[in-house]
């Protein structure tokens, strides 16, 4: 009952009774011109994204919102700042900070290992991400370009086929999916069946990001990793992690017609300057409401044995005080394990 509670429209997209964000996004009628400059794109952007708001909708429209946005993204890989590390780099030419260049696939299948409401999930891995996290367990894609060359069109005949298989929605992760937006988007104008689109990511998006993820995604899967700026740049080498990560979260609860399941992956000796604060702003911010995984799955992957702290399981007792922080919050829809 909690994760329908949490996420109504995305089961209401499931049986039937709504369609996903991208779709309708695609009914917003916009003029642009290839060569028109990026900051009147954006212009053109929040014009249409009144229009989507309003529900000023046209049936198949000479350009549309969802066209709109791709172009968009496609501009700022000249100098990369979809994520907050903001590298500059001109991605069409060169990797960025992030390791990627064009999108690479590690692999994509229908996963059974998500969250109840999500599976089966079609989720695909890109390689490559703008984190440095010690302690990533999948790091063997995360920290280095693996897997192959996907051209949107066809990613998205896998998508549509993932949906007959009877996939509940396609979720893009990683590595993280930030530096891919720009095939993301490109990939979702040809998808033509009503799946819902999941962001699981560490939602660590320049606001720029977030701008064009707005009216796409429909469920924000997003990592909720640090209660604090020391820890992110001791295990994920990122600046600046609670201011962005935070107002990410907030822009996101503005977003068209989103919703949230948000994951905690508790770390050893790490439940009052991390976990805590993090149900707690959860709570305060977001709503008791929201569904929230607080999970118990970490285990010390990759360099995690250079830090003492961290290079082991949890503890019972770690897991059994979690639970207890949980109910002190109050989180309505948690799940925890």
């Amino acid at each position: 009952m909690g994760a329908r509670e949490a996420l109504p429209k995305y089961f209401a997209i499931l049986e039937g009774e709504d369609i996903p964000n991208f779709l309708l996004a695609r009914k917003v009628e916009v003029s642009f011109d290839d060569n028109t400059n990026l900051q009147e794109l954006w212009e053109v952007h929040d014009e249409g994204m009144d229009r989507l708001r309003e529900n000023d909708l046209s049936e198949n429209p000479r350009r549309n919102l969802l066209d709109l946005k791709a172009k968009i993204a496609d501009r700022i890989l000249e100098s990369c700042h979809l994520c907050e590390i903001r590298c500059g780099i001109n991605r069409k030419e060169s990797i960025g900070y992030c390791r990627v260049k064009e999108s690479l696939v590690a692999s994509d299948f229908l996963h059974y290992g998500e969250e109840p409401e999500l599976v089966p999930s079609y989720t695909v891995f890109f390689s490559g991400c703008n984190f440095r996290c010690i302690f990533c367990q999948n790091w063997d894609i995360s920290q280095f370009r693996v897997g192959i060359e996907i051209i949107p069109e066809y990613m998205a005949l896998k998508i549509e086929r993932a949906y007959r298989f009877g996939a509940k929605n396609v979720n893009f992760v990683g590595g993280e999916p930030t530096p891919n937006l720009p095939f993301i988007l490109e990939t979702l104008r040809h998808v033509r069946v009503p799946i819902p689109v999941i962001w699981n990511s560490n939602m660590y998006m320049s606001v720029e990001a977030m701008k064009l993820l707005d009216g796409v995604v429909d469920v924000y899967l997003g990592d909720f990793k640090y209660g604090n700026d020391e820890c992110a740049r001791k295990y994920s080498k990122v600046p600046r992690y609670w201011e962005v990560v935070t107002r990410n979260f907030l822009l996101a609860k503005n977003h068209f017609r989103a919703e949230f399941l948000i994951r905690h992956l508790v770390m050893p000796n790490h439940l009052e300057c991390c976990t805590r604060p993090i149900l707690k702003w959860i709570a305060e911010n977001l709503g008791r409401d929201v569904r929230v995984n607080v999970m118990f799955q970490y285990r010390p992957e990759y360099r995690a044995q250079e830090y003492k702290e961290i290079a082991r399981m949890l503890t019972l007792e770690e897991m059994e005080e979690a639970e207890k922080i949980v109910r002190e919050i109050g989180l309505k829809n948690a799940l925890v394990g």
